[in-house]
């Protein structure tokens, strides 16, 4: 702490990111990133763009970026908008459409950069309790609001939303903003992209560190009607009018086009899950259902930040949460390689015995 700090910096408490370990011998299991590596036409898209022309500016609209990303949703470029990540997006949204005088809607377990915004912003917000099942209900959210934002997978539970209770909250919702968080949607969950023609209060994020196996680029983009993606423009030109450099709009393109690719990775890692949640159960885990590229797990007999401590002794990495205290038991574990699962499995089964 100093004395120089603005009364906001000394009122916040930052987001906590997944430890990224130096030693490069450990398994690591703990940030959701992807066991496989970008397309081939990422890394060629890459090498192309070195040159002379890193003296210039990049394209501050991202337009070829944009293009791909509306054709492969069947959108118009109008209603797209990239940024630096899909964490940059949110913080745009939360400044440009929740900031209101109603409080925020999301789920009190979540996503926890969610209330970190709330923080920075000066945004009131009303966390809603999952069921005991860790669902999302969403009878819940049928009140009066300032905005509506959750994960769909919800992270860090795993647990998809059905498209059509979306939907429901869409048709009841329609006086404020809805963001769908949609970072592992890839996984097995139901997007509601196709659901941005309809309802003009929809606004839905997608990551490319995820399924797109770009998580070291920082590259993510929101759907929505024209009028909200300006709002994010809007933001975005007030704070830094080019987000992204050529590298990230070249490689980004490259990964939204190279579609066999996205969906090689999402069927080995849809295929890991299952035999991960089998082999976790077999040792005694309640397994909550996933549709992500990672698990949320618990033992009867064993806590949480014992079993992780444990796992990292033996050099494999996962992720735990102290707080709320509620998930404190569980671990949240990413789906790596079969070998890396097969890995984690092997230590658990000797730390049990």
């Amino acid at each position: 702490m100093s004395r120089y700090w603005s009364k906001v910096v000394d009122g916040l408490t930052p987001y906590v990111p997944g430890e990224q370990p130096k030693l490069v011998d450990f398994v690591k299991l703990n940030t959701n990133e992807s066991p496989y590596g970008p397309s081939p036409r990422v890394l060629a898209a890459l090498r192309a763009e070195v040159g002379d022309t890193l003296r210039l500016y990049p394209d501050p609209g991202s337009d070829n970026l944009v293009a791909s990303i509306a054709a492969a949703h069947k959108l118009k470029p109008a209603q797209v908008f990239v940024g630096n990540g899909s964490d940059e997006l949110l913080a745009h949204a939360f400044l440009a459409l929740l900031k209101h005088d109603d409080p925020v809607l999301f789920p009190d377990i979540t996503y926890s950069f969610y209330p970190v915004y709330c923080g920075l912003y000066g945004i009131e917000y009303r966390p809603v309790a999952l069921t005991e099942s860790f669902e999302i209900r969403i009878d819940d959210y049928l009140v009066p609001n300032g905005g509506i934002i959750f994960p769909n997978p919800n992270a860090p539970t795993g647990r998809p939303l059905a498209l059509s209770e979306i939907e429901r909250l869409l048709r009841f919702n329609a006086g404020s903003v809805v963001v769908i968080d949609e970072a592992y949607v890839d996984f097995g969950a139901e997007s509601a992209v196709g659901l941005v023609e309809r309802y003009p209060q929809l606004l839905v994020v997608h990551t490319l560190s995820k399924s797109r196996a770009l998580a070291g680029l920082r590259v993510g983009y929101a759907l929505g009607d024209a009028g909200l993606i300006e709002a994010l423009r809007r933001v975005k030109d007030s704070f830094n009018s080019y987000p992204l450099d050529r590298f990230a709009q070249a490689g980004a393109a490259a990964a939204i086009e190279d579609r066999p690719h996205f969906e090689q990775i999402c069927a080995k890692v849809i295929a890991t899950r299952g035999r991960l949640t089998s082999d976790l159960a077999a040792l005694g885990f309640e397994v909550l259902p996933s549709a992500a590229n990672f698990v949320f797990a618990r033992h009867s007999r064993h806590g949480g930040a014992e079993l992780a401590a444990s796992l990292r002794a033996r050099g494999i990495v996962v992720r735990h949460f102290k707080n709320p205290p509620r998930i404190a038991p569980f671990l949240r574990i990413t789906v790596g390689t079969d070998a890396q699962c097969a890995a984690l499995i092997t230590a658990l089964g000797t730390i049990l015995a």
